[in-house]
């Protein structure tokens, strides 16, 4: 039996998780202070934690934070309760360290990783949390990352994908299901055959016949999927990268950070080819 790869859990510790959540919180406030113009105009991505912002033409059914089924995720330190800086601390310093530490650190950037696509060492990493019964999530991986290979084929982009199981128990299974098809090499095939065959509204079903066609049109192993589909480890996986989301104030899906850059919802293409390319150019 394989074992499951740890690739979907970021080992941090909890210092690290208070600093990017400061961080967020700091880009939330800085969007607030320069009264944020619309997207398409925006210097930075004007969506903040918990708040969707679909592309016109998406669905438009919004997703709800949901508990996770059989967990309950570890208690996280207030940000904004966080005491304020010294007097004298240098503020943009602050800002360029956090910037800093989600660009290098907050990244996986593991070899062999079944749940990503593009160069170790691309300097920019695109990392997405979704769940495979969100109808946003569908259309980013259905319309949006298509158009969004020239950027790995150069070596420019990375794209690393986490979990974040809202829409209960099935969301979980769908997420494990996917983790099993990784360990035979088949992660983002089994991913978009998932979004391909599922309606782009609502919550659709994924009902274990459909699971377990995909796996016969991937040509997989169907036994060995079975065997690592029913593993506890890849569904606590699951739920591990879910809470940790959810510990950093990631309410709504799909989710990216791109760079330095958060945003949520399915975004036009021209507004992750502006951040991918600004961030890229700040590296050059």
């Amino acid at each position: 039996m394989n074992s499951p790869p740890q690739t979907g859990r970021m080992t941090m510790t909890k210092d690290k998780w208070i600093v990017l959540s400061l961080f967020l919180v700091l880009v939330v406030a800085l969007i607030a202070f320069s009264q944020t113009r619309p997207l398409e105009q925006s210097a930075a991505p004007a969506a903040v934690p918990g708040a969707e912002a679909p592309a016109a033409g998406t669905p438009t059914t919004e997703a709800p934070v949901a508990e996770l089924p059989a967990t309950e995720a570890p208690a996280q330190e207030d940000p904004a309760a966080a005491p304020p800086p010294e007097e004298g601390t240098d503020a943009g310093a602050d800002q360029a360290g956090y910037e800093q530490w989600v660009r290098d650190e907050f990244p996986r950037r593991l070899e062999g990783d079944p749940m990503a696509m593009g160069a170790l060492d691309a300097p920019v990493v695109l990392t997405e949390w979704a769940d495979y019964r969100c109808p946003f999530c569908s259309v980013f991986a259905e319309e949006t990352l298509p158009l969004l290979q020239k950027y790995i084929d150069d070596g420019t982009l990375r794209i690393e994908f986490r979990d974040l199981a809202l829409f209960g128990d099935e969301s979980v299974k769908a997420a494990t299901a996917a983790r099993a098809a990784g360990l035979q090499g088949k992660y983002f095939e089994f991913q978009h055959a998932i979004f391909a065959a599922t309606p782009n509204q609502g919550h659709p079903d994924i009902p274990d016949d459909l699971v377990m066609g995909i796996v016969a049109d991937l040509g997989l192993d169907a036994a060995q999927f079975e065997t690592d589909w029913a593993q506890p480890a890849l569904r606590q996986a699951v739920l591990t990268d879910s809470q940790e989301a959810q510990g950093m104030g990631v309410s709504a899906t799909p989710a990216f950070v791109v760079g330095t850059q958060f945003f949520t919802g399915a975004q036009p293409i021209a507004e992750f080819e502006r951040v991918i390319e600004a961030e890229a150019a700040t590296l050059g």
